[in-house]
């Protein structure tokens, strides 16, 4: 008959009395501490969490766009999903300009003619070495980066118009759906001293032509214009001041 030999294996963690006396006695080491399972937490329900103004904020474009049909019973959520997408989608068109963009005959229809319907196109025709040219270059310039919602470019002009007289130069054309809404030839059609502010003015006198990205009712686009008056006297009393703080230091 065969030997078994059994040892016994209590739960993980206990002890015997023998045992605890043997660790008295420094026979054994201490013991181990009894095994406890980590406390069970469920996994987080996204549609559990608490909805407000923060949880819109923290959605991207198209989660908010997903959820159009989900917030009909929390009208103040909707109205302010409606109000962030609003925000993102012109935060995403303003983020497209900023710059004066050279373009060349081929790239006019694109650029230009097809620019979306609510984006103004200023466009300049120019060519290199005519210092006329070169002021109104940097006017614009800064204007793009004052008005990034409005679509600034720069074409050589025999590039856009084949033999389009020297003698015209600087031209700007003013552009919204597709069509041509104003043109000014040369550099007196915006005064006696070409500045940025004096630009912006007659780009304005009509039509809301610049945009600051954050014009997006008829209130916020007289909020612009105002702005642009305002810059428009404060240089031009500025100005006279500087000349006549000149003419008392010649005396």
């Amino acid at each position: 008959m065969a030997d078994y030999h059994f040892v016994y294996k209590d739960v993980e963690g206990a002890s015997t009395q023998w045992d605890d006396i043997q660790r008295k006695l420094g026979n054994l080491p201490p013991k181990p501490p009894a095994f406890k399972p980590p406390a069970f937490e469920p996994a987080p329900d996204p549609d559990s969490a608490c909805k407000d103004k923060s949880w819109i904020d923290q959605k991207t474009e198209e989660e908010l766009e997903d959820l159009e049909d989900d917030l009909d019973d929390d009208r103040f959520l909707e109205e302010y999903r409606k109000k962030r997408l609003a925000e993102m989608r012109q935060a995403a068109k303003v983020s497209k300009y900023g710059s004066v963009m050279q373009i060349s005959g081929s790239d006019f229809v694109r650029e230009v003619s097809q620019a979306p319907q609510d984006v103004w196109v200023v466009v300049l025709l120019y060519k290199e070495g005519f210092p006329e040219c070169g002021l109104l270059l940097r006017c614009l310039e800064e204007l793009a980066v004052k008005y990034p919602a409005t679509k600034f470019v720069k074409i050589i002009s025999t590039d856009c118009i084949p033999n389009y007289p020297d003698r015209n130069l600087p031209t700007l054309l003013v552009y919204n759906s597709g069509a041509v809404k104003a043109n000014y030839v040369g550099l007196y059609s915006f005064g006696r001293r070409c500045t940025p502010e004096g630009v912006a003015l007659v780009l304005c006198q009509s039509d809301p032509v610049l945009n600051d990205g954050q014009s997006v009712d008829d209130q916020s686009q007289k909020a612009v214009l105002e702005g642009v008056r305002r810059r428009f006297i404060e240089k031009v009393v500025t100005e006279h001041e500087d000349r006549d703080d000149g003419g008392s230091s010649s005396d």
